[in-house]
């Protein structure tokens, strides 16, 4: 059977696939398809809850030596005194991004993870 082409994130990482993916919806189709562009040795993280029993690619997790981490993210009740915080100038979120992309530079800024520090914040129709 003829090996098909890389699409999505390993295309554009020439092959090799993402470092680190991450799924926020919490929807089946995308987390697979976030594992499904992985590199070997990559990353998933899930944060969005997935419905019910859900099947993974876990093939793809075996073979390739895939870890999968699973983020709860913050309780709602505790964002109310987080965002005061941030108001106060306490917390400084801000100072994380240490740069900022339009949507058209992200693809390029994905096949080079780690050459700027920081976190990088795309932002469309810039």
């Amino acid at each position: 059977m003829p090996r098909s082409r890389p699409r999505g994130s390993r295309a554009a990482t020439g092959g090799g696939g993402a470092d680190v993916s991450l799924d926020a919806l919490g929807d089946a189709a995308t987390c697979a398809a976030s594992i499904g562009g992985l590199r070997r040795r990559g990353r998933h993280v899930q944060v969005g809850l997935l419905p019910g029993e859900t099947a993974l690619p876990m093939g793809r997790v075996i073979a390739h030596e895939l870890e999968i981490v699973g983020s709860h993210g913050m309780a709602a009740h505790a964002y109310p005194p987080m965002l005061e915080l941030i108001a106060a100038g306490v917390l400084r979120p801000g100072l994380l991004v240490t740069r900022t992309i339009g949507l058209d530079d992200a693809p390029d800024a994905l096949t080079r993870p780690g050459a700027h520090p920081g976190v990088t914040m795309i932002i469309p129709g810039r």
